[in-house]
């Protein structure tokens, strides 16, 4: 007769069963509708006259409106209701990203897009916070890399769905306008699932049988009790710390160099191959699938061993070394594919490792504070990233030097992630055994 499995791996398993792919299919969403202008631009920016400068500042934009917005909107997750405020954001972005299908002018896209990101603040650091609600901490890495897959796979997946949208011409618009229209209507409907679906709090899990859900209130707990750092409710001494802040700065620059490449790649491999935009997005999604496979093995690592800093700056290092060497194939499309293969896969690795290494030496508002000011500053160089590539590309003529800079920014994110301290919490181990 088999062992009775028990109650601690028990609401484990059902908790990872019952959020992760929800959530999952809502970052899915999210990402599709941020990066989506990528493939449109393939059109786009030449049925409306815009240049390789104003598309890069137009698609950088959405990140200024993030940036706005990101701390409150995460302090809203933790002292409101994640599923309330998760709800609101998806379907305001929902209806925006649809917008994005009917703009004509300059002005109109750069307005979109930065009511867009102002839209959308709040929604991946509030998910981050919303997880520490409800996994421990030697699940995180584990459970952020199953979230965040959503990255690759939107890549993988997204890429020949808009490749094929836009080969469409519907009720007399152009298919990259259909790429935004019919991209962003499932935010508004997953928005409304939300409110239904999400449980905000453990304790208030009906679907967790009631010595699971005592299980695990009392594990979170005494995971924060063994804590070590800022008082829960002490936001500014949070927003101070050097760890936040060191950790602030190396996700700026890793971000530059991840949404450099994100919004950038389409363009780059058309240029490199030339070939019908069906094809091209068939070949940038085979970077993305192996980026995939890292992260979910990076992250597992990472679990395992209770390791992340350097599971953060590997990953961290292999981006650059990938980018650099796309950089150095110049024509050679076979080359440049096989190091942006590489450079995807270390901007996809780092992340879960990255997230289960800051502030495990916070909680409460505080934790939540520090996470949104990370993720808010950080994701400036969503704006930093493109537009440097853009501005290189239409100076130069070439798009060499803007990938260099990407490259030479993730490795300033490297030395700063080996400077972080070594902090995590200390929970009793034998804690999984009891019930």
């Amino acid at each position: 007769m088999s062992e009775v499995m028990p109650v601690g791996e028990r609401a484990r398993r059902r908790v990872m069963r019952r959020l992760i792919p929800f959530l999952f299919l809502l970052y899915i969403v999210a990402f599709l509708d941020r990066v989506n202008v990528g493939y449109a631009a393939l059109e786009m920016a030449q049925d409306l006259g815009f240049s390789a400068a104003v598309y890069g500042f137009g698609a950088g934009i959405f990140f200024l409106g993030y940036f706005l917005l990101e701390i409150p909107g995460t302090l809203l997750v933790e002292t409101w209701s994640a599923r309330g405020w998760i709800a609101r954001i998806m379907i305001t972005w929902g209806i925006l990203a649809m917008g994005m299908g009917f703009i004509h002018t300059e002005g109109q896209f750069y307005w979109v897009r930065f009511l867009l990101g102002a839209a959308e603040a709040g929604f991946f650091p509030g998910i981050i916070v919303y997880m520490r609600h409800w996994f421990l901490y030697e699940d995180r890495a584990k459970s952020m890399a199953l979230f965040m897959a959503a990255i690759p796979l939107v890549n993988v997946l997204g890429a020949p769905v808009s490749g094929l949208l836009l080969g469409v011409n519907w009720l007399g618009l152009e298919g990259w306008r259909w790429l935004f229209i019919l991209e962003g209507l499932p935010a508004i409907v997953l928005g409304l699932v939300t409110i239904f679906f999400l449980t905000d709090r453990p304790h208030q899990a009906q679907w967790l049988p009631e010595e699971e859900r005592q299980w695990l209130v009392a594990r979170l707990e005494e995971e924060r009790r063994h804590l070590h750092g800022i008082h829960s409710r002490d936001i500014w001494k949070a927003l101070r710390h050097r760890e936040v802040l060191v950790a602030a700065a190396a996700y700026f620059f890793v971000v530059t160099g991840n949404y450099g490449l994100n919004f950038w790649l389409p363009t780059f491999v058309k240029k490199l191959s030339g070939l019908p935009n069906l094809a091209v997005t068939l070949l940038v999604a085979l970077p993305y699938a192996v980026g995939l496979l890292v992260m979910l093995a990076v992250s597992w690592s990472s679990d395992r061993t209770r390791e992340r800093r350097w599971h953060t700056a590997g990953a961290m290092a292999l981006a650059a070394l990938g980018l650099l060497g796309s950089a150095l194939a110049q024509d050679q499309l076979g080359l440049a594919l096989a190091m942006f293969c590489v450079a995807a896969a270390g901007l996809s690795a780092y992340l879960p490792c990255f997230w289960a290494l800051t502030t495990p030496f916070l909680a409460g508002p505080a934790a939540a504070a520090a996470i949104g000011l990370i993720n808010s500053v950080g994701n400036l160089g969503g704006f930093a990233g493109p537009y440097a590539v853009g501005y290189v590309t239409t100076a130069t003529g070439s798009s060499y030097g803007g990938i260099l800079y990407l490259s030479g920014s993730v490795l300033v994110a490297v030395c700063l992630i080996l400077t972080l301290r070594h902090t995590k919490p200390q929970p009793e181990k034998s804690g999984d055994q009891h019930g």
